[in-house]
């Protein structure tokens, strides 16, 4: 099993946790509405934050291989110039 899928149940599974929990709360409807929003919210920002993480770490990778490959290719045409 892949860890996105990993991830994504986990978070699907604390939110379900999260949702029961504030709707079995002995609480008026507008303060349990209120705060399913709020953790909607924190949970969106929570995920969007990880998200930007991950593109970030992708890209700086991606970088990262494009600077070998550069590299690489520089060497490459220098061999080959010397050759000819």
């Amino acid at each position: 099993m892949s860890s996105g899928k990993v991830l994504l149940g986990v978070l699907a599974g604390v939110a379900a946790g999260a949702l029961i929990g504030i709707l079995f709360a002995p609480e008026k409807g507008s303060v349990t509405r209120k705060r399913i929003a709020e953790k909607g919210e924190d949970y969106a920002d929570s995920l969007k934050d990880k998200f930007n993480d991950f593109v970030d770490h992708v890209s700086d990778k991606f970088d990262e291989v494009k600077d070998q490959v550069t590299k690489h290719a520089d060497k490459v045409k220098a061999n080959a110039e010397e050759a000819l």
